[in-house]
């Protein structure tokens, strides 16, 4: 008998793989992303792993499965969201000139027609604007800016420094509406689209053709850098809100202040810029986007199932007594994890995964809206609960889903299992986000 049992033993020990390549990151059809870390496809139990001390009761225990990803290292920077906001300042400043008559910033495109205004044409980015806005001589080259109010008027600047005008500087965010698509049938006999269509307005009208699928909306990028004084009455905050994102000092610190469309609309620039950049407009479906509830935790959890916390410990210190996380600790001494409010990303360990700040320093959007019995209604195999928010919805349809926890709460948030919202048009001192991609699925 003890034989038999040793002998069984070992086959399980030495019993080949079920796959021949179990472990395939798709590494031989593209390399790794910059600044990402693969997340391997796996299944775990979702939900809340201990006491509900709030009562919430929205997050039950479920068994989901989830695809491999890659997912961004860190939260978005104040540094990489620079970019994004110079990117569209340059934009702007090439419209503009456009519509002033200036020659050399739009292009022809294969669909040109000579009724096209200047705004239906894409924009020429390898025509060099002569000098830069703050240079002398500027203006005089290019008058049509002052004249299209892109600084702020006279009235409206202290000081005799020339300023841009932040709230000038939309980006123009389209998106292929697939869930609307699916919705919809092609009929060959009569050759039209059977089906109705909502824009980003709320009107529904009938699907013309495929351009009815295509949503177009304007976003303002430039993050709100009053919300340190709003988001806290009677706490001294001036500094962060003058110098928070755009002093140096912060280059490394989490962008806070962007709402969740902010944050949609960064994942469509980033998208397009590595696209246009990096592989020339092929057909690689390179699209960054916010990361699944799931799929945020189950990063979280390192690929350990059950743990409390991201770093796999039922505490939030170590052997050393040092916090493990950016947090409110014990009864509220902000400082003793190490800083008083936010931090630069990476300053604590990582989890198993090699993903930091997981949880503290600041919550972070996530793809799904919220609803607390979405665990109930959601599909067990990579489940989102999706919804199309359009302006006229009620305010407790635009409640989008925080994960993570921030520097302002307390260890109970940092859970993996623990959930939160904020509204999707609004912006917090202490939300910020990181973006994922979905990798090819060879087999």
């Amino acid at each position: 008998m003890k034989k038999f049992l040793f002998l069984l033993t070992l086959s399980f020990l030495f019993a080949p793989s079920c796959s021949k390549n179990s472990k395939s990151k798709g590494k031989g059809f593209e390399a790794q992303p910059n600044d990402m870390i693969y997340v391997p496809r796996g299944s775990f139990e979702m939900g809340s792993n201990d006491e509900d001390v709030v009562w919430a009761m929205n997050a039950p225990l479920k068994r989901r499965t989830v695809d491999g990803f890659w997912m961004d290292q860190t939260e978005v920077t104040n540094l990489a969201y620079r970019q994004f906001v110079q990117w569209t300042a340059d934009s702007v400043q090439r419209r503009m000139l456009a519509e002033g008559g200036v020659d050399g910033f739009v292009v022809e495109s294969e669909y040109d027609d000579e009724d096209d205004e200047p705004e239906d044409l894409p924009l020429n980015y390898k025509t060099k604007l002569a000098g830069a806005p703050k240079q002398k001589g500027f203006d005089d080259q290019y008058p049509v800016l002052k004249e299209s109010g892109y600084y702020y008027s006279k009235g409206e600047s202290l000081g005799q420094k020339r300023a841009v005008d932040v709230r000038k500087l939309y980006y123009e965010h389209k998106w292929f509406d697939l869930h609307q698509a699916a919705q919809s049938r092609w009929n060959p006999k009569e050759e039209r689209y059977v089906g109705k269509v909502m824009d980003t307005d709320g009107n529904i009208t009938d699907v013309v053709d495929r351009s009815s699928f295509i949503m177009k909306e304007k976003i303002p990028v430039y993050p709100d850098t009053l919300v340190w004084i709003r988001d806290f009455h009677f706490s001294f905050n001036d500094p962060l809100a003058i110098s928070y994102f755009s002093h140096p000092a912060y280059n490394y610190y989490p962008v806070v202040g962007v709402s969740w469309k902010q944050a949609t609309a960064y994942c469509d620039w980033r998208t397009q810029h590595v696209n246009e950049k990096k592989y020339k407009n092929q057909y690689i479906p390179h699209a960054y986007r916010l990361p699944m509830e799931v799929e945020y935790e189950y990063a979280a959890r390192g690929g350990l199932d059950g743990n409390l916390y991201p770093w796999g410990s039922l505490y939030n210190t170590n052997r050393n007594g040092c916090f493990l996380a950016n947090f409110k600790p014990q009864r509220g001494d902000y400082a003793l994890d190490g800083f008083t409010r936010t931090a630069p990303v990476a300053q604590y360990e990582p989890n198993d995964f090699g993903l930091y700040d997981m949880a503290g320093n600041v919550s972070e959007w996530v793809g799904d809206a919220y609803d607390e019995n979405s665990y109930e209604s959601t599909h067990d195999l990579v489940p989102i609960y999706h919804h199309d928010v359009k302006e006229k919805d009620k305010m407790t349809q635009k409640r989008k889903c925080l994960r993570g926890g921030s520097w302002k709460d307390v260890s109970y948030f940092l859970q993996c299992g623990a959930r939160d919202y904020e509204y999707q048009d609004s912006a917090r001192s202490y939300v910020g986000f990181r973006t994922v991609r979905d990798a090819p699925v060879l087999k």
